[in-house]
């Protein structure tokens, strides 16, 4: 059975990190702790006074000051994990954790989670090819040496980095490992630990490399890892679950985060407030409870994203430089067919293509997979439709040879209808009211990523009218617009009376309208 010894590295709050060690350790896992010996040393003898008598907490044997962004993070963990593996012989696990991480799952389950699979749990992407620095230095991280600290001594920090780039002075990496890069939270079995610290006193070269690196924590172990265990043992993620805020700060978690902390696939969470004294309360009990049956629905990361857009709906209010002198062609008509429900779009596109020659391409702005012919590469990519969305149609228009074509758009496109309304062409709109039910919205947030097949009703039921909300306002921001030639079907209404919504749109008889507004069961989801 897994045994966790947790590496805690800390610096304040020593009451917090005293509960943190004795919840941790009262179910038989373990604990080593680096305090930081930058912070005040009475924390360190309160903690100490606290823990000394429990045996299965032991404290990193030399202290050493600690810097973001330095070595000595990764010099303190080492500290920390070599005082674990000599103190705990039975632990098999050993997981990096901070203090303001908690627990999102019992003791029972962590350890049969672990044991399911035998593997190290650490992100590990590749430093040059992956995507993991967003902003900011890459290379420069590794070619050149780093001796000071970029946040207490950022004078000298670039100081120097500009004297090494002006005179050319950048180093090699080591030839035999690739560098990758990850969360600095990771979970590592005992025989990896073991191995790491076997290397370190082996390879001094590629310790003296990653001691003037900048940030190694995201660098060291990850590299370490993927040099020494075989890829098919290792999963490239995080037991801890954390969020970033677009501006690169960590998600804080308060009370009201209980249910959606439990509901992820995660062992921990960071970082919990110091002000959620509730929220601590309730996951400090949970660590050592028996037969918890975990809901596990995944959906944090992608409900903190939506609904931190909400209310950040850009719109453009003038034409990019290179559509400035662009138009669709003033003899030409666009109908837009506006919807939420995309299926009730495509149903009624489908009947209008049989009922007329005009051509209907579905949602080429909302669907990567949209069948579009090839207009020498501008429909490639959903990026590349975007910003040439007028050169786009222009090739549309002329591919089909038509001077009338009929696309749909969902309603969140409002930067789109706000262009091609503006253009000297005819734009029409229909827009299609439907109706939402709770049904259709909770398998609407389950398609998009926001619950999943096991997310707490409770958690459900306050999401619903965010969502119910967030399609009304883009809704609302349509009609608000005042667009011109904007028809409106509506399912509540009768065939007639769409009927003639249609003919308006189309240009086409009553008769064929009102056909094509009969087509069974339009609106039915």
């Amino acid at each position: 059975m897994a045994r966790i010894a947790f590496i805690l590295l800390c610096h304040k709050d020593p009451e917090a990190i005293i509960k943190q060690a004795e919840r941790l350790t009262a179910v038989g896992d373990y604990m080593s702790i680096h305090f930081d010996a930058s912070a005040k040393p009475e924390y360190y003898d309160e903690i100490r006074s606290a823990l000394d008598g429990n045996p299965n907490v032991t404290f990193a044997q030399k202290r050493i000051k600690c810097g973001w962004g330095e070595w000595s993070l990764v010099k303190a963990t080492l500290h920390a994990v070599e005082a674990a593996v000599e103190a705990f012989p039975r632990a098999t696990h050993f997981y990096m954790l901070s203090g303001d991480c908690m627990a999102i799952k019992s003791a029972e389950y962590a350890h049969e989670f672990l044991d399911r699979d035998d593997a190290d749990y650490i992100e590990s992407f590749d430093y040059f090819e992956s995507d993991w620095i967003k902003t900011g230095w890459k290379e420069e991280r590794l070619i050149y040496r780093q001796w000071f600290n970029e946040r207490t001594q950022k004078r000298r920090f670039y100081a120097m980095f500009q004297l090494q780039k002006r005179l050319g002075i950048t180093r090699e990496i080591p030839q035999d490992i690739q560098v990758m890069i990850g969360s600095q939270w990771w979970c590592l079995r005992r025989r990896t630990i073991e191995w790491i610290l076997d290397f370190t006193r082996e390879r001094p070269d590629v310790m003296r490399f990653f001691r003037t690196t900048w940030i190694p924590d995201e660098t060291f172990f990850q590299t370490l890892v993927r040099h020494l265990v075989p890829e098919k043992e290792i999963r490239s993620r995080t037991l801890t679950f954390l969020m970033f805020t677009d501006y690169g700060m960590p998600v804080t978690f308060y009370n009201d985060h209980y249910d959606l902390l439990l509901s992820q696939d995660f062992l921990f969470a960071r970082k919990i407030s110091p002000e959620a004294k509730e929220l601590k309360r309730r996951l400090g009990l949970l660590y050592a409870t028996r037969g918890w049956d975990f809901k596990i629905s995944n959906e944090g990361r992608s409900l903190f994203k939506f609904l931190t857009g909400r209310g950040r709906i850009g719109r453009r209010f003038a034409t990019r430089f290179w559509e400035t002198e662009s138009t669709l062609g003033r003899e030409r008509e666009l109908l837009i067919v506006v919807c939420k429900k995309w299926h009730v779009a495509k149903r009624l596109v489908e009947r209008i293509r049989t009922m007329t020659n005009i051509p209907c391409i579905e949602y080429l702005f909302n669907e990567e997979g949209c069948q579009l012919p090839d207009l020498g590469g501008i429909q490639s990519t959903m990026g590349k439709r975007h910003r040439h969305r007028r050169a786009l149609m222009r090739m549309l228009f002329d591919y089909y040879d038509t001077d009338r074509l009929i696309i749909c758009l969902d309603p969140n496109n409002i930067d789109l209808l706000n262009d091609f309304c503006a253009d000297r062409s005819v734009t029409r709109l229909l827009e299609l009211d439907c109706v939402f039910s709770d049904d259709y919205l909770i398998g609407h947030a389950m398609r998009v990523g926001l619950a999943g097949e096991k997310t707490p009703q409770e958690t459900l039921d306050r999401l619903l009218p965010t969502i119910r909300g967030d399609i009304q306002f883009e809704i609302d921001q349509i009609r608000d617009a005042g667009f011109d030639n904007h028809y409106r079907m509506r399912e509540a209404e009768d065939a007639e009376a769409n009927a003639e919504a249609l003919q308006n749109f189309l240009a086409v008889g009553h008769d064929k309208a009102l056909e094509i507004a009969k087509t069974d069961y339009l609106f039915a989801d």
